[in-house]
């Protein structure tokens, strides 16, 4: 009777709908590839296009609500680790599609693993400090959080669009130095995460008392028996949460198709390819740490947006690497001077941002204009 009434809380109508439209859309797909290939019209294109970027938001968006619901009852900071998980998976299908359908799209992953880290700490983070600022000022992010995010982001970003351009050749790196800075990237992430989830596992939960503003927030309950107790539920969410994902997978490719002969028409710059992937992947993500933001919570959005770019840096970077390896495929993941600095003044910004005070509106509005920036060199 309980498994019973666990399937009707968690096997909704809109998540039977949100399936049959994400499984629908991939069966309508493949019936259409082996038509005659041709250039479609440009309106056609960009309807088809459309489509496709529609039905792929609307599944990332179901991924990101089964995800939130696993948030909530798994609490933090292991909650926010399945959404953060669930979005990069998504990033590293769509960037792995890219890379291996049709044309030369070496900056690909470079491109999209800088314009995530644009977007979410400057954007989202903007964004989400102006919403608390309004809403709860006075509200902090638990300090040594942040910080063990930040310092770790210093590193991956320095090894993985750094390096290249010192240590490679035109910007990609060799087989040993991929191997060795895939394997360096990928066990330094799994040491964060160990210590995220265990003995460093306060740093990242709401603040409690006047200064952190989260007052009362009720103590975690250990994760085994949270396990235990819930585990019919946990499990069909995990697969609902999967068969969401799919579509998302078997789209991708048609996806990447589509949007390289759009942009090839319009002369666009290879690099806004990267932004318009992070932003099709990370915007339910975003609409989520809004959310956390108009509730107070400033620990949840940094653990939401630094922990997603950490797992980003730290998963999608061994990823492309090893598809390059194995595919033969070139990887370049150098990025420019401009780029570099702009990176740099972001993380120096958020460190001055946590250190100086707590959130305002005022504080967002730096993040907003290094964006804008940033905005400025991929259209030049």
């Amino acid at each position: 009777m309980r498994t019973a009434s666990t399937t009707r809380t968690v096997v909704t109508p809109t998540v039977l709908a949100r399936s049959g439209l994400g499984w629908g859309a991939v069966l309508a797909t493949a019936l259409a590839r082996p038509l005659p290939a041709q250039p479609l019209p440009g309106p056609a294109l960009v309807a088809l296009l459309a489509v496709i970027v529609a039905v792929i938001l609307v599944c990332a968006w179901g991924v990101v609500g089964e995800a939130e619901h696993l948030a909530r009852r798994l609490g933090d900071p292991y909650g926010t680790l399945v959404l953060t998980l669930s979005i990069v998976a998504i990033e590293v299908i769509l960037i792995s599609a890219v890379m291996l359908g049709p044309g030369d799209h070496p900056t690909i992953a470079r491109d999209s693993v800088t314009a995530v880290s644009m977007i979410i700490l400057n954007l989202v983070v903007g964004v989400a400090l102006v919403t608390a600022g309004a809403r709860h000022p006075g509200r902090r992010a638990n300090r040594a959080g942040v910080g063990a995010y930040l310092v770790l982001l210093a590193v991956l970003l320095a090894a993985g669009l750094a390096l290249p351009g010192l240590v490679g050749r035109d910007g990609a790196l060799s087989t040993w130095q991929a191997v060795m800075v895939a394997l360096l990237t990928a066990a330094t992430y799994v040491w964060f995460l160990v210590r995220q989830t265990g003995r460093r596992r306060r740093d990242f939960q709401e603040v409690t008392g006047p200064a952190g503003g989260a007052a009362g927030a009720p103590p975690a309950a250990p994760i085994g028996s949270t396990l235990r107790r819930h585990r019919a539920e946990l499990g069909l969410r995990t697969l609902v949460l999967v068969l969401t994902v799919l579509p998302i997978v078997l789209l991708s490719h048609d996806m990447a198709t589509l949007l390289d002969d759009g942009l090839a028409r319009l002369g666009a710059p290879v690099a806004l390819s990267g932004l318009l992937v992070a932003a099709i992947v990370f915007l339910p993500e975003t609409i989520t740490t809004i959310r956390a933001a108009a509730a107070g919570e400033l620990q949840r959005v940094s653990n939401l947006c630094h922990g997603a770019l950490l797992s980003t840096v730290g998963l999608t970077i061994p990823a492309v690497l090893v598809v390059g390896l194995l595919t033969g495929q070139p990887v370049v993941l150098a990025e420019s001077p401009v780029t570099l600095a702009l990176l740099g003044l972001s993380l120096l910004l958020t460190v001055v941002t946590v250190r100086a005070r707590p959130a305002s509106r005022r504080s967002g509005v730096p993040h907003l204009l290094l964006f804008a920036a940033y905005l400025v060199t991929v259209l030049a």
